[in-house]
């Protein structure tokens, strides 16, 4: 720890403080709340610094010392803040002095007191207060200019203000043609630009489903799961209970990050097209774009939205609920169910085992999957950190628990965030639409196809 005292109180010494952060390179300037002592205040104050600048509305849930500083260890360690500079600390207590030496015990950060002590007497009760606080093997620069050095270059290229707004470039009404047709149908009835964009879409889902089959699909069908090969061996096989569950995960990945219910259905269709190349059927429901799920009732997580949620949800665990909320598109009453052990290592996959909460003692159905875009990874694993770190806590407690539990606290939710959420909005019954997809072998051949699908002719007939 650093300890950098300003004996002549020069506002350069502070301006350069503040020039010198960026929270987007992980640096992050702390200015106290004068007039308090508490530590909660200093906790907030540290949040605001990472750019989560919230509570700013009365009406705003608030979080105590404790929670409040797991806050921050938790994004301090989600989001690779390293370096802290907290400003007035000769105006700190024994006690925020203690929290911030925790803060950086737990997260390894750098952490730099900037002190303005003109006086003698000053500099002695910031040493007292020091020791009191535990906090030993400090490095001590006085003077302006040696301050000013150890404080070091402004940050070049600082952003200021939110990213800028999302556009995806708007497709028409697609056909409700099936995979056999929806290609042909579209080259027939959009124009040669509306067709070029939906058929990008479709040939990236031919393309993923292609690679993704050569990466994962064993070389024949087994009775995995339970699911035992047909009598006849012409007929197809269903897919087995740990392929059922990849092939959610994939089409989650697949939609999620789609701006439209149009461009998920080229791409489905496309990967419909892409998985009978390889002698596989997929079947996905005829209602798709009336279903929710992922690519239907969901929203990208662009660097606007997560801009939005962070600077208006600091609580990890509340975060990271809106953050699911508009990726999963899924019902409350299901995300609800999501455990601390069902977030991947990685915060990659979200993984609900609804059928055994629900029917206890029967044989295990496929989880609900869900990808998780990386945007909102760190939100995930700041989400599960919290959770961890909280007392009393195991790996089957409720991830999201109260934040869903009841209509007062869900209501406060969705207003602190002021985003709209489609799953909310247009709420739908039944599962989502890749949850009620399903996949056959087909023990046939087919004839080398290539990866790639090949552009369809410029002129219409």
């Amino acid at each position: 720890m650093r300890l950098l005292l300003d004996g002549d109180d020069d506002q350069a010494v502070h301006r350069a403080a503040y020039q010198w952060a960026d929270p987007a390179r992980g640096r992050i300037t702390v200015d106290p709340t004068p007039h308090t002592t508490s530590p909660a205040y200093l906790a907030l104050d540290v949040l605001r610094a990472m750019g989560r600048d919230t509570f700013a509305r009365p009406e705003a849930e608030r979080m105590s010392t404790d929670p409040a500083w797991r806050a921050v260890t938790c994004w301090t360690l989600a989001t690779d803040v390293h370096e802290a500079i907290v400003l007035r600390a000769h105006r700190l207590t024994t006690e925020r002095l203690r929290r911030l030496a925790a803060w950086r015990a737990d997260t390894g950060i750098r952490l730099t007191l900037l002190a303005h002590t003109p006086e003698q007497a000053d500099e002695q009760r910031l040493r007292e207060q020091l020791t009191a606080a535990v906090v030993t093997a400090v490095v001590t620069v006085r003077g302006t200019a040696a301050v000013l050095g150890a404080i070091g270059p402004a940050a070049t290229g600082r952003r200021i203000g939110p990213p800028p707004r999302d556009h995806a470039y708007p497709l028409p009404t697609v056909p409700r043609s099936g995979v056999a047709s929806f290609r042909a149908d579209c080259w027939h009835r959009q124009n040669a630009t509306d067709f070029a964009h939906t058929d990008a879409q479709y040939r990236a889902g031919y393309a993923a489903a292609r690679a993704w089959l050569a990466r994962t699909l064993s070389p024949q069908a087994s009775a995995v799961g339970g699911i035992e090969p047909a009598a006849d061996p012409a007929a197809p096989t269903p897919w087995n209970l740990q392929e059922t569950e990849a092939l959610r995960l994939f089409l989650a990945s697949l939609a999620v990050s789609s701006p439209s219910p149009q461009h998920t259905v080229a791409r489905v269709r496309g990967a419909q097209a892409g998985f009978l190349s390889r002698s596989v059927l997929l079947n996905v429901p005829d209602d798709l774009t009336s279903r929710a799920g992922p690519g239907i009732t969901t929203v990208p997580i662009t660097p606007r939205v997560v801009h939005t949620i962070t600077v208006r949800l600091p609580n990890p665990l509340r975060a990271a609920a809106i953050a699911a909320l508009l990726f999963t598109g899924t019902d409350t009453s299901l995300l609800s169910m999501t455990q601390i052990a069902s977030v991947g290592e990685a915060g990659t996959t979200v993984a609900i085992d609804r059928d055994s909460r629900i029917h206890i003692g029967e044989p295990p159905g496929p989880r609900h999957m869900y990808a998780v875009p990386p945007r909102a990874r760190p939100l995930l694993r700041a989400a599960v950190e919290f959770r961890r770190r909280t007392p009393r806590t195991a790996a089957g407690h409720g991830l999201f628990a109260n934040c869903f539990g009841t209509t007062p606290r869900f209501e406060a939710l969705i207003a602190d965030a002021g985003l709209p959420i489609p799953a909310l909005d247009h709420p739908h019954s039944g599962d989502d639409w890749h949850t009620a997809a399903h996949c056959w072998h087909l023990h046939t051949t087919t004839p080398p196809a290539s990866d790639v699908l090949p552009r369809l002719g410029e002129f219409r007939p």
